[in-house]
């Protein structure tokens, strides 16, 4: 590992213990969502958008996030989130431009990771949705902390 991926580990394990602190002030799922993505959104410097989309009545509808104005509704089976939704796995795209059915929310998003979150059920609920001005920003480290705090959740 190197010193840059050790530093953003470390970063990631203090953010980690934070929203397990802050987490157990609430069950509300929308207050828990709000709660993450503020935290993540200030305190990772190639963070440009952070939020989750919400699987609502076979939809993503945007939930809770820090940054520009997002998509409200995103197109069905099209796009990055809905692709982690359909393979139930994170996906880490480099270069969002190159990503085939990309849903351009903001032409300033260069690359982008998504992580599923999963209910008792283990069906898809939501999606961990972050996007960087620079590309390919988000690494094995990004997707190992962010898989473990949305968890938490």
């Amino acid at each position: 590992m190197t010193t840059k991926e050790k530093n953003l580990a470390r970063r990631y394990e203090r953010i980690f213990q934070q929203v397990e602190d802050l987490l157990l002030k609430t069950d509300n799922k929308i207050a828990r969502l709000a709660t993450v993505a503020a935290l993540l959104h200030h305190k990772m410097p190639h963070y440009f958008w952070t939020g989750f989309y919400i699987l609502t009545a076979g939809e993503l509808v945007v939930g809770p996030y820090q940054g520009p104005l997002a998509c409200q509704v995103l197109e069905k089976n099209k796009g990055v989130c809905w692709a982690g939704v359909r393979d139930r796995k994170v996906i880490i795209v480099p270069n969002v431009h190159k990503f085939p059915g990309h849903i351009p929310c903001d032409s300033r998003s260069n690359s982008e990771i998504v992580i599923p979150l999963f209910n008792e059920k283990n069906e898809v609920w939501a999606i961990l949705d972050v996007d960087s001005q620079k590309f390919d920003a988000f690494s094995e480290v990004d997707k190992e902390w962010l898989l473990r705090i949305v968890k938490l959740i």
